[in-house]
Parts: C-alpha cells; sequence; structure tokens
C-alpha cells in the first residue's frame, strides 16, 4: 500500500523521541532565558548577522522543498486525506518561506541560528513528510473523519490567527522607526504572544487531522519551543511600558 515498504517505523519511532526531547531541552533551557535573537540579542554581540529577509527564507525552505522532493521521489499519494494532509503541511512552510519571509522586517539574525534552523527544517520536513507519505494509512472516507474535519478546522483557525497577527506586527512602525509599540487587535487583546499562540493551534490541529505520533511530536514541540518565547515578550512589554494592559496575559487568552 502507497509505498509502506519503505516505512521505517524505528526510524520513525527515534524521530518523536528526538522531537520530544528537544522540546524538554528548549521548555528548559527557554524557561530561564530566552534565545539571543531579535530583540533579545545581545548589544555585544559580534558575530555574523543575516538580514532577517533573507535568514527567513533559508531556514525555512527545507521544511517546504524537502517533502515537494519526497513526493516527487514516491510518485503520488493514494488518498484524498494524505494529499490534502501534506498540502496542510507544505501550504504553511510556503507562507514561512516566500511570503512572510518576503514581508518581514524584523532585526538580522546570527549565522549560528540560521544553521540550527535549517538543519532542523531539514531534518524535521523529511520526518514529517517520510510519515505521512510512507508510513501512515488512511481509509478512503478519511477526509469524513471527525479528527480530520476538527483538525482541520483547528488548523485554518490557527494559521488565521497566527497570519493575523504577523500583520499587527508588521504595521506597528513606519518605515524608519524603531521604537518598540504596544500590539494591539485581534488576540493582542488578549495576549502578548497571539502569534505564538496562533501557530501553536496551528500544528495541534494537524496533528489531530494527522492522527499520528510524528505530527504530535513536532506540536509538542512547537509548544515547548516557542510557547516561552511568548512568555519573555509578555515581561518585555510589561517592563518597558507602564500602561500595558494589565489584564492581557503572555499566552493563553484569560489563564496563562
Amino acid at each position: 500500500m502507497k509505498g509502506l515498504h519503505d516505512c521505517n517505523e524505528k526510524a520513525v519511532s527515534a524521530g518523536c523521541v528526538a522531537l520530544a526531547a528537544l522540546g524538554g531541552l528548549c521548555l528548559q533551557r527557554q524557561l530561564r532565558q530566552s534565545v539571543a535573537y531579535g530583540r533579545y540579542t545581545p548589544p555585544s554581540f559580534s558575530g555574523i548577522l543575516i538580514p532577517a529577509k533573507i535568514a527567513w527564507f533559508v531556514q525555512e525552505l527545507p521544511s517546504f522543498l524537502v517533502p515537494v522532493l519526497l513526493l516527487y521521489r514516491s510518485g503520488s499519494l493514494e488518498t484524498l486525506g494524505c494529499k490534502l494532509l501534506l498540502f496542510m503541511f507544505c501550504g504553511h512552510y510556503f507562507h514561512r518561506t516566500f511570503i512572510y519571509g518576503f514581508l518581514t522586517n524584523g532585526q538580522p539574525t546570527s549565522f549560528h541560528i540560521v544553521c540550527q534552523s535549517f538543519l532542523f527544517c531539514t531534518l524535521n520536513g523529511w520526518f514529517q513528510a517520510h510519515s505521512l507519505i510512507n508510513c501512515a494509512v488512511y481509509e478512503d472516507n478519511w477526509t469524513t473523519d471527525c479528527r480530520f474535519i476538527l483538525g482541520v478546522v483547528i488548523f485554518l483557525l490557527g494559521m488565521a490567527i497566527n497570519i493575523h497577527s504577523d500583520h499587527v506586527l508588521r504595521n506597528l512602525r513606519k518605515p524608519g522607526e524603531i521604537n518598540y509599540k504596544i500590539p494591539k487587535g485581534g488576540l493582542f487583546k488578549y495576549i502578548s504572544g497571539a502569534n505564538f499562540f496562533g501557530e501553536i493551534i496551528e500544528w495541534f490541529g494537524y496533528a489531530i487531522a494527522t492522527w499520528n505520533a510524528s505530527a504530535f511530536s513536532f506540536a509538542v514541540l512547537t509548544f515547548c519551543s516557542i510557547g516561552p518565547r511568548a512568555y519573555h515578550h509578555h515581561r518585555f512589554y510589561q517592563k518597558k511600558f507602564q500602561d500595558y494592559p494589565k489584564s492581557r496575559r503572555a499566552l493563553i487568552p484569560f489563564l496563562f
């Protein structure tokens, strides 16, 4: 069935364990201190900095390109459900690579972080696509299953929140301005990390629609890696702005 002879179950199991372990390390490290990029890059940093547009394109491209190449090598996907799931994964990274990367006006990123991100996106792009193309088995009616429908709805909701929040952040400052401002509108009314919240929701929706361990482990890693960043952003805003909304939470509306 659809290339299942190419499935390496040991590699998939190892990949799930690796993503879970990496998520734990990210959570432990970032609860103490945010990763040093963007606004958290030390003023004394003397390494190589990559312009934001180039950095985003280079580091995100493998997550789109590797699944496309793997699909090309495998031939085709049998079921509509499998096709839609791979389209969802590639669709997110197409936007990240070719649209968000082009529009971003963020700060330069250090060379070593770009390299780390490139390596992760290459490996995870292969892992997620391999699990979906060669290992996952879906019935022809998977697209009518409540898990698929619920997952797709959550995925699209998360993507909409993520894209809208990025739009809000991009338009906070006029060309030439460098001062930080309080983000307003959308879910920023309730949380400081609306863009992070959207992406986390997106990947948990994808995991539900996919219903495999590979996607769930990636969703958990996403939460562990960017969830703490929302917390650090929240503290940054609270310290910088005396009038920062007291009712606004860091990542989860009304809770945290």
